[in-house]
């Protein structure tokens, strides 16, 4: 397996795929690890519960700091008191989360190799070939196209890419002042704009939104003082800077995340303005969705058509969080239209049903994929329940470290037999005398016993799932051992 893109969202699939035994490498283009410039801000809830499935989500949180970071419009959406044990985010720089993801994979076996850039593919039905600068080339059975909103897997399997075009672009630098800025942000009819002393006490962060749309080129530190002397009228003696970079609000998504043996995830499958902070989360959560697939399907254990699952259930779940961050970047704007509409939405958010659900959306704790009728948990993540069993207390999430299926069966259950996917899916026997809470939906019905996939979403209920267990094992884990 080839993982293109050495991100978040290519290293946590590398994590994924090396957990089910698959041999995968990672080629990034950057020379060397070092991230230039913070980048990326942190992540919601239901990025830190994916992490503690994999238990590591204290190697984040021992780095950042955790907050009430859900806004819509100007008002703050607390979800301390959601059914998670992550009722919050985490602030975390992404030149932070960078070596914790790639300290996780090195002790996984994972090989990295930089300085790889890739300049096209070549399929067959045996696999794919990768093309690199320097003339040579590497080949897998599938190719993974991590590699950010440019994508050259993406172009290179002809995937299309539709979507909205920029309205407005910004540009985000780390640069030393000869004045001291204002505090806070100003917010004009152009956009958003900030200075913030970084913790190195000398180097200021910061993001304005440009008059106009940006050229598509490189931005230099003149387009930096231009910028912040139309807001502030002085640029603060802005100089030496580490980095400059502009992203503007053009919203796509990838056609299919799925081209034959290429596949995309993060930012190759849909970049967005990042009003929300959804970009890193939605990466994660593409990469935890498809690397147990994906090596079921490698390994054979699986059957090919288990792909689709993945762009059936991603593909809507991110045009969610695109339509989301779109909303949220109208709403950063001071004219007074945007203003009459900031008040409205406002008002609608003192309401306790619409804060609930647009936290929920904010966070990623309402995604619900479609596996068909019954309990309202199918589909849906599962809540990380403390649980007793035979060998001692324990947690759901403690048993999904291996990115294993699992099969909770509930004091009173019955007989279930699994054995003969016993090889693949782990079944323990629990108790558990609390109550079952979903966000948003509130309590719901105990069952009985549960199937959990690998990226914590539950796959069959009893009671309540329209198809047999038997059906659903082989459905999501293969056909059942002779």
């Amino acid at each position: 397996m080839i993982v293109v893109g050495g991100g978040p969202t290519g290293m946590m699939l590398a994590g994924e795929l090396a957990l089910a035994g698959v041999d995968v490498v990672v080629v990034e283009r950057r020379a060397t690890s070092e991230l230039v410039g913070s980048r990326a801000g942190g992540f919601h809830s239901r990025t830190i519960e994916i992490l503690d499935q994999r238990g590591i989500a204290d190697r984040f949180l021992e780095e950042g700091q955790i907050a009430q970071t859900a806004r819509f419009g100007t008002a703050v959406l607390d979800i301390s008191d959601f059914p998670t044990r992550h009722p919050y985010g985490l602030a975390l720089w992404q030149n932070r989360i960078e070596p914790i993801v790639a300290g996780w994979i090195e002790q996984l076996g994972v090989r990295v190799e930089h300085g790889r850039e890739v300049t096209g593919l070549v399929q067959d039905d045996g696999g794919v070939e990768v093309l690199f600068r320097d003339g040579e080339s590497m080949r897998a059975v599938y190719v993974v196209g991590a590699d950010g909103g440019r994508s050259l897997v993406r172009k290179a399997a002809g995937i299309e890419f539709p979507g909205w075009d920029a309205t407005r672009s910004n540009l985000i630098a780390e640069v030393e002042v000869a004045a001291e800025p204002p505090a806070g942000f100003v917010q004009n009819e152009t956009g958003i704009h900030a200075l913030h002393l970084m913790e190195d006490g000398h180097t200021y962060r910061v993001v304005t939104t440009e008059p106009q749309i940006g050229p598509a080129t490189e931005p230099t530190l003149a387009d930096l003082s231009a910028a912040l002397i139309a807001v502030y009228g002085t640029d603060f003696g802005v100089r030496n800077p580490t980095s400059i970079s502009r992203f503007s609000d053009a919203t796509r998504q990838a056609a299919t995340y799925r081209s034959e043996r290429v596949l995309l995830a993060g930012d190759a499958a849909h970049i967005h303005y990042p009003a929300g902070g959804q970009g890193i989360g939605l990466g994660i959560q593409d990469a935890v969705n498809l690397g147990w697939k994906l090596a079921q399907v490698v390994t054979g254990v699986a059957p090919e058509a288990l792909l689709d699952s993945y762009h059936a259930e991603r593909h809507p779940a991110a045009a969610r969080a695109l339509q989301l961050s779109m909303a949220q970047t109208v709403l950063q704007r001071a004219d007074p239209r945007t203003t009459a509409l900031t008040g409205i939405i406002d008002d609608v958010m003192t309401t306790d049903a619409a804060k609930r659900q647009v936290a929920a959306l904010i966070h990623g704790l309402d995604i619900a994929y479609d596996l068909g009728d019954g309990h309202p948990l199918l589909g849906r993540r599962m809540p990380d329940l403390d649980l007793d069993t035979p060998a001692g207390p324990t947690r759901v999430y403690a048993l999904l470290h291996e990115a294993r299926p699992l099969l909770l069966r509930f004091a009173g259950s019955g007989p279930i037999d699994i054995s003969r996917w016993a090889d693949r899916v782990r079944a323990v026997d629990v108790r558990y005398a609390g109550a079952w809470e979903l966000p948003v939906l509130g309590d719901i019905d105990t069952p009985t016993a549960v199937l959990i996939r690998p990226d914590g979403h539950v796959a069959w209920v009893d009671p309540g799932s329209s198809e047999a267990l038997s059906d659903a094992l082989t459905r999501w884990f293969g056909q059942p051992r002779a």
